[in-house]
């Protein structure tokens, strides 16, 4: 069933990239379309009426050229029908024409077609409705001169608008027809652009799919720059990732390594507490078991530590600290085990030097070298915690009087679970404290130093860490 669910929801969550350009491509170019179509229309209306304009002045002219003045003072009209013959098309409209005289005396046409008027002797034009028609009108003055006197004149010429409703239909459908031819080409171009586009996209995935569940590397694989920042984020995931899986790795090693014996030494113990002829053994089986037990404690604790460390790597930079006040207050903390251990523990440094880092894996850094420093120093020893700044690097120092480590053995002390001289061997330990410190000052950039003391036998760690920041 959650498999089923799951399936379901990765479909829901899917969509095609394809489908989504093209019916943007067509919403968008519907709504241009559209906005064309419109002003299409009003163009070819604009066109349809210029050319009917042309026509109705160039028969009123016509006819305005046959009025002459007769001998008895008044106008003679000589319609050519010729001129009415140049309004005639294919759409079969009717024609009308009226001439008038002075003061607007009708002389011959139709006596009830509308004048446009004019009171000059351009043509002027009108749209209006005749005989039930919707028609265009064009009213022309003139005079006619006999040489010694003028007479005005109009002639009005009228036809219906089938044609030109007609010739913008005709404009409007060519348009609509090539744009849709357009919006149809420009689909296809589309549709076969994104699959080209994407196919880096799908040889990425055939890339990842063809990976073992082991290849953390990162993708090298070649992509558009629209996708970088993607394959960037997905490389910086399987990098956290890798840093993840080798703490697990690193940490189910140690575990298995280092708990199998005092593990062992508590069934031992337990054993032997089962078998004790008497309560004094059973109780000196137990004590011991419940040693081996702390022991294993503390290297869990220890080894978790560490798997921490390890998954810490692939972290933004932590916020900056004061490095002065940290390790002042882990000191004062430790000052009760060190009197108790017999060791004098004491703290110097007064300035404020801050570096970027997590407090926890510091304050287990200093936690490591003061406790080293307590194991190993012995009884009567002095114990000192520093903090100072040198040139451009932040030093914490924790130096002792005790035996020291000879310089031949510093070079694998900060193994994982290598032990000091091997007449402390007895001492208790781990061998993961240097390691651990180690560890956390490389993942902050720091480093480890071990050197003599400059006065007298004795031990000096120092970690030195880059580019403090001003307090």
């Amino acid at each position: 069933m959650s498999g089923h669910a799951d399936g379901t929801q990765t479909r829901d969550l899917a969509y095609s990239l394809r489908r989504r350009l093209l019916a943007w491509l067509f919403v968008s170019t519907a709504i241009l379309g559209m906005i064309a179509l419109v002003d299409t229309w009003r163009e070819a209306i604009r066109t349809a009426t210029g050319v009917s304009d042309r026509v109705l002045a160039g028969s009123a002219l016509a006819i305005a050229e046959r009025v002459t003045i007769d001998e008895s003072g008044g106008l003679d009209v000589d319609i050519p029908y010729s001129a009415l013959e140049m309004l005639t098309s294919t759409a079969q409209d009717r024609v009308f024409y009226r001439v008038d005289g002075p003061q607007g005396i009708f002389l011959t046409g139709y006596e009830q077609l509308p004048i446009v008027p004019r009171s000059d002797t351009d043509t002027a034009f009108a749209d209006g409705r005749f005989a039930g028609d919707p028609i265009r009108i064009a009213t022309l003055s003139r005079q006619a001169s006999t040489g010694v006197a003028s007479i005005a004149f109009t002639v009005t010429v009228a036809e219906s608008t089938l044609a030109r409703r007609d010739l913008a239909s005709a404009i409007l459908w060519r348009s609509a027809l090539r744009l849709a031819g357009m919006i149809l080409g420009a689909a296809i171009i589309v549709w076969v652009a994104v699959t080209l586009a994407l196919r880096p996209l799908s040889r990425l995935g055939e890339a990842i799919a063809e990976r073992s569940p082991d290849d953390l590397h990162p993708i090298r694989q070649r992509t558009p720059t629209e996708v970088a920042g993607l394959v960037v984020a997905v490389n910086s995931f399987m990098s956290r990732l890798n840093t993840a899986l080798e703490a697990l790795r690193n940490f189910t090693g140690n575990a298995s390594h280092q708990l199998r014996t005092p593990l062992a030494v508590v069934r031992t113990q337990l054993a032997l507490a089962q078998r004790a002829a008497s309560l004094e053994e059973a109780r000196t089986a137990v004590a011991k078991a419940d040693v081996a037990l702390a022991h294993a404690e503390r290297i869990l604790a220890q080894l978790l530590l560490l798997a921490r460390v390890d998954a810490a790597g692939g972290r933004p930079a932590p916020e900056p600290l004061d490095l002065t006040d940290l390790a002042r207050g882990l000191t004062s903390d430790l000052v009760p085990a060190a009197a108790d251990a017999g060791v004098d523990l004491g703290f110097e440094g007064t300035a404020n030097v801050q570096i970027r880092g997590e407090p926890v894996l510091l304050q287990e850094l200093l936690r490591n070298l003061v406790e080293n420093a307590l194991a190993y120093a012995g009884q009567g020893a002095e114990v000192t915690v520093r903090v100072r700044q040198a040139g451009g690097e932040a030093v914490l120092e924790v130096e002792d009087d005790g035996p020291g480590i000879p310089q031949a053995q510093r070079a694998f002390v900060g193994s994982r679970f290598a032990r000091g001289l091997p007449d402390q061997t007895t001492t208790p330990g781990l061998g993961l404290g240097l390691a651990i410190v180690e560890e956390i000052a490389r993942l902050f950039g720091g480093q480890l130093v071990l050197r003599d003391r400059a006065s007298g036998p004795g031990l000096l760690a120092e970690v030195r860490f880059p580019d403090p920041l001003a307090a």
